[in-house]
């Protein structure tokens, strides 16, 4: 089926998330053969390369916002740059990543338009136009669909769709434009933004996550962990246990009332797996378990599992890694 679809084209630092171009893969694919792929960019000094970037990822036209008062995440100008994406290309669809961002623009801008929304989308019937969502933990999934008659607005969720490929040599690119509109009253002014960790993956898109728990019984406890994200290429996360003793800040924290991911290797250490932590991993594609407690609830839902103590474990692990890498 022919469709128009809308993507909003989320950056971090200037720069294109992940999760942007994965959204605009799951667009291409959702649009049709004969369909057409549009971004919208928010990009104070115009983010020549990324626009670039994009429109030789599929996009037929990006639309770019260039406004001072995009720099920092104002909810009122990131909306109004939207909805005049949206009354310019009149679409079919929106999708943006099921990030902090998309999580909070989504509803707003499909209550302003009148427009269903689903969230956290992890798999798309590209003909039918059907949407699975998980529920409870992952224990459940849910197909929804729209009614016909008004745009959709769709988030979906990092690290499950795969990210819109460079055109083949000779193919044509989509082109860049600007996107007039008009800023609002802003309500909120960001007087600064301070970063407690740099240079760390973002927890949500990493491939690879290694996160402790209780079982690290320190702040101390997390640098073997950290060790092995690295020579793994991966990130660090906790538990809210471990959050909740002191070990590590609350940024890095999994579960229901953390951060949701879904790496291609989850590596649990010292976690015992209350329902609150497996709510935010279990969707991972491979889970490893490293646990003293062979009944730990953790090894239900591990595809592997190691009984023994983490740090005897993890470090063993780290050297292995890292001479199977250099052999």
């Amino acid at each position: 089926m022919r469709r128009t679809i809308l993507v909003f084209a989320e950056c971090r630092d200037g720069k294109l998330r992940r999760v942007a171009l994965e959204a605009l893969g799951a667009a291409r694919r959702l649009a049709g053969a004969d369909g057409s792929v549009h971004a919208v960019l928010a990009a104070p000094g115009g983010a020549a390369d990324e626009a670039a970037a994009l429109a030789a990822r599929g996009a037929d036209v990006v639309h770019v916002a260039d406004d001072p008062a995009l720099r920092a995440f104002a909810p009122e100008a990131y909306i109004a740059a939207l909805r005049a994406a949206i009354e310019a290309v009149r679409p079919d669809a929106l999708l943006l990543g099921h990030t902090a961002v998309g999580r909070e623009l989504a509803p707003r801008v499909a209550a302003a338009i009148g427009a269903g929304h689903v969230a956290d989308v992890t798999a798309i019937d590209e003909t039918d136009g059907v949407f699975t969502r998980p529920l409870y933990a992952g224990k459940a999934f849910e197909r929804r669909s729209f009614t016909p008659g008004r745009p959709w607005v769709v988030t979906v969720r990092p690290n499950n769709f795969e990210p819109a490929e460079t055109l083949p040599a000779g193919e044509p690119q989509g082109t860049v434009q600007a996107l007039p509109f008009t800023v609002p009253p802003i309500l909120t002014a960001v007087r600064s933004l301070v970063r407690r960790a740099s240079g760390q993956i973002d927890l949500a898109e990493a491939d690879v996550v290694v996160s402790g728990g209780r079982g690290v019984r320190s702040s101390a406890g997390f640098e073997p962990l950290q060790e092995l994200a690295g020579v793994l290429g991966g990130a660090v996360g906790a538990s809210r246990g471990a959050c909740d003793a002191g070990y590590c800040g609350y940024a890095l924290q999994i579960g229901q009332t953390g951060k949701v991911v879904t790496p291609q290797l989850y590596i649990a250490c010292g976690i015992s797996g209350a329902i609150q932590h497996l709510a935010g991993m279990s969707q991972s594609r491979v889970i490893i378990a490293i646990n003293k407690d062979p009944d730990a609830p953790i090894f239900s839902v591990a595809d592997y599992g190691i009984v023994g103590d983490l740090f005897e474990v993890v470090p063993l692990l780290t050297e292995e890694f890292r001479r199977t890498q250099s052999g």
